[in-house]
């Protein structure tokens, strides 16, 4: 199975019979030491892009990591059609969602969050003393998100948590 690319074109893709460089168009590993923290920055967190079209080349999906500082908290908001996954890899996450943000559930490390798009959501950091770690994947890489007039249950105070997206 290895060697089908010798023999043909088994993956459904016409390569138009033209060599394909797989050095420079195949896998690329981003170190977690060498993310690129040159995006927006916000008081209360500290975020960098690990994957996007200018680092790997990537056409429909931005990661990267997101850490937030105790207590933040977003203003409620959606993301339009764009689709988010959080993987939370230390602290204790809190995501209040519903028209008047009336639902609510916590998410602590190896725990992973869907957003589906056009959901009304707030992020909250559930500590008042330990940073949240996040992994954040979404389903696209345009800088989507619609700021709601819902008074939030838990009111942004003290730290305003915004991610990539939330300029």
């Amino acid at each position: 199975m290895c060697g089908d690319h010798e023999h043909g074109h088994q993956d459904g893709h016409d390569h138009g019979h033209q060599p394909v460089d797989w050095r420079e168009h195949g896998i690329k590993i981003i170190p977690g030491n060498a993310l690129d923290p040159n995006t927006a920055q916000t008081p209360g967190m500290n975020r960098a892009t690990a994957i996007n079209h200018a680092r790997a080349g990537a056409e429909k999906i931005w990661a990267g990591t997101v850490t937030i500082h105790a207590n933040a908290k977003t203003g409620a908001h959606h993301h339009g059609d764009l689709e988010s996954i959080i993987y939370v890899v230390k602290g204790k996450a809190r995501m209040r969602w519903g028209e008047n943000l009336e639902f609510v559930a916590e998410a602590g490390p190896g725990d992973f969050i869907f957003v589906p798009p056009f959901v009304p959501h707030q992020e909250i950091n559930a500590s008042r003393d330990e940073t949240l770690e996040c992994v954040l994947v979404r389903s696209g890489q345009e800088p989507v998100v619609v700021n709601l007039d819902i008074e939030p249950v838990e009111k942004p105070e003290e730290v305003l948590w915004k991610d990539p997206i939330h300029r």
